[in-house]
């Protein structure tokens, strides 16, 4: 059988350094040759000149019946080369570089489909990269956006695209995981049952017996050994990297090149996991932020339901007061009107006619009944729209409630108010004085108590705080706030509404020596004397 590759005294030198000397071995097809060398051996080099990248200085190769003349262009003698870095273009997407060389420039008929070029050689590429046992999402993706693992596979499928005579396999694994770099060998396998010549750059002793059928040494640029793997072991390839036969020195050194492999497969191993560990945990941070930007959503969604809800609450509150003010100005101008005027005609009735006893009895205790009327309609007028805020504040307005309630229940009550209190916005007025009725409601009862401290100061120029607090029973320990709408009490829930919707604070508890502090602070704008 005649060789598919002869190399004869293959020889390169740099300037003066010789870099590889004298060279020489045959390759048949479908026979793999191992080639093994430490670092600075020309193994490297070795395999550029058999690749057709660096020229020779002396020899020449003969390949397929005909003699190379360098540099030459790999592909088209047949020969398919698997460097150890990758030889990509790195802007180019993966298909691009997997047919770079190869590219189909004519459409074919599938059945009743016309499969355009590009369409065609992704579904290849796909299929390539599968049989690899890897997959991407697209074919479009450059790889100079892929792992160095991602990118030798890469390079391993353009070595498969179209058949080829011989491979040379520049020690392609050494970036490889372990179960990556099986499929090497378990190609280079197939390969050689194909009739396709392999030459396998490695130092890797475990798997240069694996594949090989012969193993070449070279060290210091020259070939120092061939060794037919079936007829050799690790002691003697090893004694020909190291140029001894010592088992002090070669022991150590067969040691050493099994765990260097070892610990850079496990390298690599750690990052590839370090890597898929990145793209979940980038994954999970992407799905943390959608998350956390849906979340965000439905917050201002829900801040807005509530926006809306309080500016109805508002409106509502404001229309109510509206009507309550309405409601106490006619009962004023016309309800006590009427009933006054009827009084004053009774009472010029019975002044001017003659009537018995009995009758003027009668009319005399009609217009106590009236007039008992009146009081009652000013003072319900009183609690509909207390008179003396519109023209006098909210102050003023407290006292003067504070001083009736106290009159009617015999509840001491006690009023400080910030002598620099100033008028406030109505539906400030208006709320403060309305949680002041609710709580003293309240004191009167359920607290017992038999005093009452109401203060209302300024805090700052833009907050007033109010504060009530009783000599009462307190709440209860299981008191509830939630609780109190279902149980039919909804004096604080009206009270803690109020504040909310005025964007101020309320809070409750019990004095230590009983009874109960009640705080609200509401914020209000800035408002002068004059108004």
């Amino acid at each position: 059988m005649q060789p598919l590759l002869s190399v004869d005294r293959l020889s390169k030198s740099f300037n003066t350094l010789p870099v590889i000397q004298n060279v020489s071995f045959d390759l048949y097809p479908g026979q793999v040759l191992g080639i093994a060398g430490t670092s600075g051996s020309g193994k490297t080099t070795l395999a550029n000149l058999l690749s057709g990248i660096e020229v020779p200085n002396e020899g020449h190769m003969i390949f397929d019946g005909q003699r190379c003349a360098w540099p030459f262009i790999a592909q088209k003698l047949g020969i398919e080369v698997i460097h150890q870095i990758p030889q990509l273009v790195n802007d180019m997407d993966i298909c691009g570089n997997i047919f770079m060389g190869n590219e189909i420039s004519l459409p074919i008929w599938r059945g009743t489909r016309l499969i355009l070029p590009q369409k065609r050689m992704d579904e290849i590429a796909a299929k390539l990269l599968a049989d690899l046992g890897i997959q991407f999402p697209t074919m479009r993706l450059k790889v100079k956006n892929l792992t160095g693992e991602q990118r030798q596979m890469v390079a391993v499928a353009r070595a498969l695209v179209k058949p080829a005579k011989m491979v040379i396999v520049d020690d392609a694994s050494a970036l490889l995981t372990y179960p990556n770099q099986q499929k090497i060998l378990n190609l280079i396998q197939q390969w050689q049952k194909k009739g396709v010549a392999v030459i396998f750059f490695s130092n890797h002793l475990d798997h240069l017996f694996a594949v090989t059928d012969e193993i070449l040494v070279i060290r210091d640029s020259q070939k120092v050994a061939h060794f037919h793997t079936d007829e050799t072991n690790r002691e003697e390839v090893v004694a020909a990297l190291v140029g001894t036969k010592d088992h002090q020195q070669i022991t150590p050194f067969i040691w050493a090149l099994d765990n260097y492999y070892r610990a850079r497969e496990r390298a690599e191993e750690l990052k590839q996991n370090q890597i898929l560990l990145e793209r979940d945990l980038a994954a999970q941070d992407s799905l943390n932020k959608q998350l956390i930007n849906q979340l965000n959503n439905q917050v201002i969604a829900l801040d807005k339901s509530n926006q809306a809800l309080q500016d109805a609450h508002r409106r509502l509150l404001k229309a109510r007061e509206q009507d309550l003010k309405r409601l106490a100005r006619e009962l004023h101008d016309q309800s006590i009107q009427d009933l006054l005027s009827i009084n004053h005609e009774i009472e010029v009735f019975d002044n001017t006619r003659e009537v018995d006893l009995e009758v003027s009895d009668f009319l005399t205790e009609m217009r106590q009944n009236i007039r008992s009327i009146i009081e009652e309609l000013r003072n319900t007028c009183g609690s509909l729209r207390p008179p003396t805020i519109d023209s006098l504040g909210v102050g003023a307005a407290i006292i003067s409630f504070a001083n009736d309630w106290e009159a009617k229940t015999g509840i001491h009550i006690s009023v400080d108010i910030d002598p620099q209190l100033i008028r406030l916005p109505e539906a400030t007025e208006l709320s403060l004085y309305r949680i002041v009725q609710e709580v003293l409601r309240n004191v009167r009862k359920h607290s017992k108590a038999t005093e009452v401290l109401i203060q209302l100061k300024h805090t700052s120029p833009r907050s007033i705080l109010l504060t009530v607090s009783d000599n009462g029973v307190g709440l209860p320990k299981d008191f509830d706030l939630s609780m109190l709408a279902g149980k039919g009490h909804f004096g604080l829930l009206g009270i803690s509404e109020r504040v909310a919707l005025l964007g101020g604070n309320l809070s409750f508890h019990n004095n230590l020596d009983g009874g109960l502090f009640l705080q609200a602070e509401i914020p209000h704008p800035r408002v002068s004397k004059a108004e």
